[in-house]
């Protein structure tokens, strides 16, 4: 088990280049595998999750070629996967697990799903449930890992109204959809990331978007394109955070994603008072990018809008560093999501604060935070190997007047990489052992 050693510095002056949006990596290699034609991707992010997708669909006969961050993919059409030879085992990553259920929920063959310890907790039964509706036979333990899924079983679209905004439920239903006879249709109750959506339209696939429902019908197919995968908001979270609680900071981070379905961690950030701006924004297969620059700031606490909780889910542990260091108090409430993450990220954060000393109370929900100074009742951080947890707190040492420590860090490379060698080259002073 490695573990990062994080000691404090003051000032953060560079220009960055985040690694490929996780998201759009994923879906650019299911839809490129089920398209007509050849497929290039650039930009590709190389962590372990999307790879876990690379390597899942070469296991089903599709031919892909990878050179660095560039990817070739010899597309198969909406029918031409073949039945992998063993179960196919997709790591640490949840939106692998969940968007391809929907694909291999329609396929002549029968499947098998398997990941780590981790994703091995996580509940399924949110696909397993609509997927059944719609015709699919899956075995599963319990609503959990490893799910056995039947192949020859016709789909029927659906109207399906999801109970918790989620864009990985909804993408297995669409991608489901594909396949199905009749049209399937996906309410959600707020407004989620549209990745699959705007990839779908991109690849020539017919998708109707009526403010939250989102319908396509089964009779399409896909054409394979270029894709750019623009550097993922996600990652650049961490740095937003660490150039906004650094005494000294001024950073620039180059050609980032601002769906406007992803922006939330920069509209809360710029609400408590960050000084945050987007520079040359632009349009890139589909996406909106800019670069974004962000200096020292002094934060204030907010009671974090309930309409930004899902555009910002996968932000909000490098988000509750932001509010440790901010003056006042912090309410987030309506992210009961964060709980079945890859760790329970309200709790997991909230027993780390306590650690460093800020004063928190966690909810069913959510968690209030009391911004202060990290303190020095421990030094020693348990990450529960979740990679989101171990850079915020790695980010968190900007700010601590000790050196801290994180242990559990391997699953950082499952999204980030080069996320160390970018810390210290921004001006952060980080070892991994």
């Amino acid at each position: 088990m490695s573990k990062f050693i994080a000691k404090p510095v003051r000032k953060l002056l560079c220009k960055l280049k985040i690694p490929g949006d996780k998201s759009i990596s994923h879906r650019s290699i299911m839809l490129g595998s089920l398209a007509n034609g050849i497929t290039e991707i650039r930009g590709f992010l190389q962590g372990e999750d999307s790879l876990a997708t690379l390597k899942a669909f070469q296991k089903m006969g599709v031919n892909i070629k990878q050179d660095s961050d560039k990817i070739i993919i010899q597309g198969v059409g909406l029918h031409g996967l073949k039945q992998p030879n063993s179960p196919l085992d997709l790591g640490n990553s949840g939106t692998s697990m969940r968007l391809m259920s929907g694909i291999l929920a329609a396929q002549s063959f029968d499947s098998e799903l398997i990941g780590d310890i981790s994703l091995s907790k996580r509940p399924m039964s949110r696909v397993i449930d609509p997927l059944t509706d719609m015709g699919a036979v899956i075995e599963s333990n319990d609503g959990k890992l490893p799910l056995k899924i039947k192949g020859s079983h016709p789909l029927k679209g659906i109207n399906y109204n999801l109970p918790v905004a989620s864009a990985q439920v909804k993408s297995c239903i669409l991608l489901a959809g594909l396949y199905a006879q009749g049209e399937t249709c996906v309410s959600q109750p707020k407004t989620t990331r549209d990745h699959t959506e705007r990839m779908l339209k991109g690849l020539g696939y017919s998708v109707r978007v009526m403010n939250n429902k989102i319908c396509l019908s089964g009779d399409g197919g896909l054409r394979a394109a270029k894709i750019q995968v623009p550097s993922d908001i996600s990652s650049a979270a961490f740095f937003m955070v660490a150039a906004c609680i650094a005494p000294q900071s001024d950073i620039i981070l180059k050609d980032i994603n601002i769906n406007p379905t992803r922006t939330g961690v920069i509209d809360i950030l710029q609400l408590m008072g960050a000084k945050l701006t987007l520079i040359n924004e632009r349009e890139i297969s589909g996406e909106l990018l800019a670069d974004i620059r962000v200096q020292s700031s002094q934060l204030r606490g907010i009671h974090i809008p309930v309409e930004l909780v899902p555009l910002a889910i996968d932000e909000f542990p490098a988000i509750f560093i932001a509010a440790s260091c901010a003056q006042g108090e912090t309410i987030l409430t309506g992210a009961k999501e964060l709980r079945v993450k890859e760790s329970d990220r309200i709790q997991v954060m909230a027993d780390g604060l306590d650690i460093l000393g800020i004063e928190n109370e966690v909810s069913e929900d959510g968690i209030k935070i009391q911004g202060g100074i990290f303190q020095k009742p421990s030094n020693i951080i348990e990450s529960h190997h979740d990679h989101r947890i171990s850079m915020s707190f790695a980010v968190a040492s900007l700010r601590c007047e000790y050196t801290i420590e994180i242990n559990g860090v391997d699953n950082v490379k499952t999204s980030f990489p080069n996320f160390v060698e970018l810390a210290n080259f921004a001006g952060m002073n980080i070892v991994e052992v």
